[in-house]
């Protein structure tokens, strides 16, 4: 596993061993399949590059040791992004508190067409970037998985919630970045 930027895994850098087990093949292609996903998930814990890059190799090796036990019994995206949530949440809970430096969060790059626009999208870019950062971790989770593409159903899986308490965790999410963008409902 070589976790390369903030961005997500490169698993074609990995040395290629024709004696690769099924088991490293496995890994190899969920991260080929869920890292830039994953490698998202972890800056929606962690804002500070460096410290999200070690969460990423944190959930790289939870799942590498939790593979091996996967059943069946749900969706294997709902089973990776269970395990990337935990280990994301005892990485926020072992971690020391620090003053919130959002300053870093605002490093945000958009290669829009013209500067004009392109600082604009920039700067809509960061602002949300910032409000998602700010709102209490039970938002972040549910918002950063729902901008992953999991449905209602599959984010309650993940988090160990009901479809409801998800919707409502959502409409108060959706309330709260309204609240601090100045969107009107």
């Amino acid at each position: 596993m070589n976790p390369t930027t903030a961005t997500g895994w490169k698993p074609s850098t990995l040395p290629s061993f024709p004696d690769r087990t099924a088991r490293e093949k496995d890994f190899d292609r969920v991260l080929a399949q869920y890292g830039p996903a994953l490698a998202r998930l972890a800056r929606a814990y962690e804002y500070r590059p460096a410290v999200a890059e070690e969460l990423q190799q944190e959930i790289a090796l939870a799942l590498w040791q939790a593979l091996p036990s996967f059943r069946g019994e749900s969706s294997e995206k709902t089973f990776v992004f269970r395990i990337a949530t935990n280990r994301a949440l005892t990485h926020v809970a072992q971690r020391a508190p620090a003053a919130a430096d959002l300053g870093a969060a605002l490093d945000v790059v958009d290669a829009g067409p013209g500067p004009d626009s392109a600082a604009s999208a920039a700067e809509q870019s960061a602002r949300l970037v910032a409000a998602v950062a700010a709102l209490p971790l039970s938002q972040r989770q549910v918002v950063s998985l729902a901008l992953e593409g999991l449905s209602q159903a599959e984010i309650g899986q993940v988090l160990g919630l009901s479809e409801n308490n998800v919707a409502v965790r959502m409409h108060r999410c959706k309330a709260a970045l309204r609240a601090r963008l100045g969107v009107a409902s």
